[in-house]
């Protein structure tokens, strides 16, 4: 808020850009957050998350009627510890890649982009 305030008082322009990611722990595929996890050469066995979040099937009733079982390929489990940790190593990042066009200030799932324009 300082820094926007800031901004306008000094005769800047402000845009801004509100995004909040609906189901994002849904939307985490497992594929980028392990590749992830392995640059960062943490001490840990990639293979107990990897255990942790794929292998997973699902399957829809309706009417009665079963689907096929189809794979899980992304969405991390949600009401573990390990969830959220694993949900912010995922968008840890964000604010170095938007850092040569904007400001990022995330909160959870959702993110606020702030451009001053003079």
């Amino acid at each position: 808020m300082e820094e926007w305030t800031t901004a306008l008082e000094n005769g800047g322009q402000i845009n801004t850009i509100y995004t909040d990611f609906e189901k994002a722990f849904n939307k985490v595929p497992h594929y980028l957050l392990l590749k992830k996890l392995q640059s960062y050469n943490l001490n840990v066995n990639i293979q107990w998350i990897r255990s942790f979040l794929c292998y997973r099937k699902q399957r829809v009733k309706i009417n009665g009627c079963y689907s096929e079982w189809a794979e899980v390929i992304s969405g991390i489990p949600q009401g573990t510890i390990l969830g959220p940790i694993l949900f912010i190593i995922y968008i840890n990042d964000q604010p170095e890649i938007c850092e040569q066009f904007a400001r990022i200030y995330l909160f959870a799932d959702d993110a606020k982009l702030f451009k001053h324009v003079i």
